[in-house]
C-alpha cells in the first residue's frame, strides 16, 4: 500500500471515530423509562391471626414437608419432571434471545470473495472488454455498524432481557406448582388409604351384622326384613371399596406422571404417622409477597419488556445511522491480484429514514402502548389475585380446623351409639333399625373427619404455594433424610 493511500485511510478512520464519539455522546434511549406501578397493598392479610414480619413462604420445602417419603417424591420430581425440563429449556431460549437482541450494538464483520472467467463479464471494471475473454477476482473484509443513536437496539435488548427474567420467574412458578401438586396428591393418597381402611371396617361390621341376623332368622328370632336390610347395608358398603381402590390407583398414576415415571405403586406412609406442619404459620407482610411470588415477578418483567418496546417503536420514526468499512483486493486479472494496485478500501457512513409507510410505524407504536396497558392490567390483577389466594387459604385452614373439631366430636358420639345400639339389640331392647341407623351415620362421619383433616393439611400446602414458598434456588437440593 502506498504512503498516500495509508494517509487517506488513516484520515478517514479518524473522521469516522470522531463522528462516532460525537454521536455516542449525544445518544439517548427513546421512550419512557420503567417505573413500577403503585400497588394498593393492604397492611395485613385478611384472616391472618399471626401477624409478623416472618413468612411461612420463606421456609424451604423440606422444613415444611418432613415426611421422608414425600421428600423423596419431591426430590425426584424436581429432577425428572417434564414441565420443569420444558421450563428450563424455555429459559435457555430466552437467554439466547438477549444475545440476539444486543448483537447489533457491535460491528457486524464478514468476508466474501469471488473469482471467475467469462466473456464481456470482467468483474469490477468500467472498461469495455469488446467481446474479449477476461478473468476477475476479489476478496474483501467488510464491517457494518449501526450507531444506536436513538436507543432502538438498547430498548430491544432491555425488552429481551426482561422477557428472559420473566421466563426464569415462570420456571420458578413451575417449581412451586410441582412441589404443591406433589404434596397435595400425596396427602390425597393418604386420605384415600385411610378412607379405604374405614370402609373395609364398615363392610366387616355390616357383614357381622348380617351373620347375626341370618342366624337369628334361622332360629325364628328375627324377621326376614331385618336380614335383607343387613344384606343391603353390607352390599352398599362393599361397593364403595372398588371405587376407592380406583381413586388410589389413579392418584398413584398422577404422582408418577409428575415424577416423569411410568404408572406404578407409590411408596408412602400413613396419616397417623405423618409429621405435623409447623405450629405457627405466619403469612408475613403483604408487601413482601411482591418480591417472593414468581408469578408477580414474571408479570412485572413482562411489563418492563412491554415498556421497552414502546421506546423501540418510537425510535423507528427517526433515522438509522450506520458506519460501513471495506478493505480487500479487486483485480480484473488474476496475475495482478497480489500487486499493490489491486488493493481497495472504503470507509463511509449511512443514513436511512422513513418518509411514508402507510401508517405502519404509527400503528406499531400505538400497538406497543396498548400492549403495555394490557401488561400493566395483568400485573395489577396478578397482585390482587395473590392477596386473595393467601386470604382464602388462611380462612380455609381456620374453618376446616373448626369443622374437624365438630366432626371428631360426632365420631366419638356415634361410635358410642353403635356400641349401645348393638347391645340393646342383642338384649332384645331395640330393633335392628337402631343399629343400622347408628352404623350408617358413623362410617360416613369417620370418612368426613378424615377428609376434613386432610383438607386442613391441603389448605396449609395451598397457603405455602400462595405465599411463594418452595422455589428458593439455594434450597432446591436438601440433604437426604438419614
Amino acid at each position: 500500500m502506498k504512503n498516500d493511500e495509508r494517509q487517506m485511510m488513516k484520515a478517514g478512520l479518524m473522521m469516522v471515530i470522531a463522528l462516532l464519539l460525537c454521536l455516542l455522546a449525544a445518544a439517548c434511549a427513546m421512550g419512557p423509562n420503567y417505573h413500577r406501578p403503585a400497588v394498593d397493598a393492604p397492611a395485613d392479610y385478611r384472616f391472618d391471626l399471626v401477624q409478623t414480619t416472618n413468612s411461612f413462604g420463606d421456609l424451604p420445602w423440606w422444613e415444611v414437608f418432613k415426611d421422608p417419603d414425600l421428600q423423596e417424591l419431591i426430590r425426584a420430581g424436581l429432577t425428572n419432571n417434564y414441565d420443569i425440563k420444558r421450563a428450563v429449556a424455555r429459559v435457555e431460549q430466552a437467554r439466547q434471545q438477549v444475545t440476539v437482541a444486543q448483537s447489533p450494538l457491535f460491528p457486524q464483520i464478514g468476508y466474501s470473495g469471488d473469482v471467475g472467467r467469462g466473456k464481456n463479464a470482467v468483474f469490477n471494471t468500467p472498461a469495455s472488454v469488446n467481446g474479449a475473454l477476461g478473468s476477475s477476482a476479489q476478496v474483501n473484509l467488510n464491517a457494518v455498524w449501526e450507531i444506536d443513536f436513538w436507543g432502538r437496539i438498547r430498548r430491544l435488548t432491555e425488552s429481551a432481557r426482561a422477557q428472559y427474567l420473566a421466563t426464569d420467574d415462570a420456571r420458578r412458578g413451575v417449581t412451586i406448582t410441582l412441589v404443591s401438586d406433589l404434596a397435595t396428591a400425596y396427602l390425597s393418597l393418604l386420605d384415600l388409604d385411610q378412607e379405604l381402611e374405614i370402609q373395609r371396617a364398615a363392610t366387616n361390621a355390616y357383614s357381622g351384622s348380617y351373620l347375626i341376623f341370618n342366624e337369628r332368622l334361622s332360629q325364628g328370632m328375627a324377621s326376614r326384613l331385618e336380614t335383607e336390610r343387613a344384606t343391603a347395608a353390607f352390599a352398599n358398603a362393599a361397593a364403595v371399596i372398588p371405587q376407592l381402590e380406583l381413586q388410589i390407583a389413579t392418584t398413584e398414576n398422577q404422582i408418577n406422571l409428575l415424577l416423569g415415571r411410568n404408572p406404578g405403586p407409590v411408596a408412602r406412609g400413613s396419616l397417623t404417622n405423618l409429621p405435623p406442619f409447623p405450629v405457627d404459620i405466619p403469612a408475613g407482610l403483604p408487601g413482601a409477597l411482591l418480591q417472593r411470588r414468581p408469578d408477580i415477578l414474571a408479570a412485572e418483567q413482562s411489563l418492563i419488556a412491554a415498556n421497552a418496546q414502546i421506546g423501540a417503536r418510537l425510535a423507528n420514526f427517526f433515522p438509522q445511522i450506520g458506519l460501513t468499512t471495506f478493505f480487500g483486493k479487486v483485480s480484473p486479472e488474476l496475475s495482478a491480484f497480489n500487486s499493490g494496485s489491486a488493493t481497495a478500501w472504503n470507509v463511509g457512513a449511512t443514513l436511512t429514514a422513513p418518509l411514508f409507510q402507510g401508517g405502519q410505524l404509527r400503528a406499531e407504536y400505538r400497538t406497543a402502548k396498548a400492549q403495555f396497558d394490557e401488561a400493566k392490567a395483568a400485573y395489577e390483577q396478578t397482585v390482587i389475585g395473590a392477596f386473595q389466594e393467601v386470604s382464602n387459604d388462611l380462612l380455609s385452614r381456620q374453618k376446616l380446623a373448626e369443622a374437624g373439631t365438630y366432626d371428631e366430636q360426632a365420631v366419638t358420639a356415634l361410635t358410642s351409639s353403635v356400641d349401645l345400639a348393638t347391645q340393646r339389640y342383642l338384649n332384645g331392647k331395640s330393633s335392628y333399625y337402631e343399629v343400622l341407623q347408628a352404623q350408617e351415620e358413623l362410617y360416613p362421619t369417620q370418612r368426613a373427619l378424615i377428609q376434613t383433616r386432610v383438607g386442613e393439611l391441603v389448605a396449609v400446602v395451598n397457603l405455602y404455594r400462595a405465599l411463594g414458598g418452595g422455589w428458593q434456588v439455594s434450597t432446591n437440593n436438601p440433604p437426604k433424610t438419614p
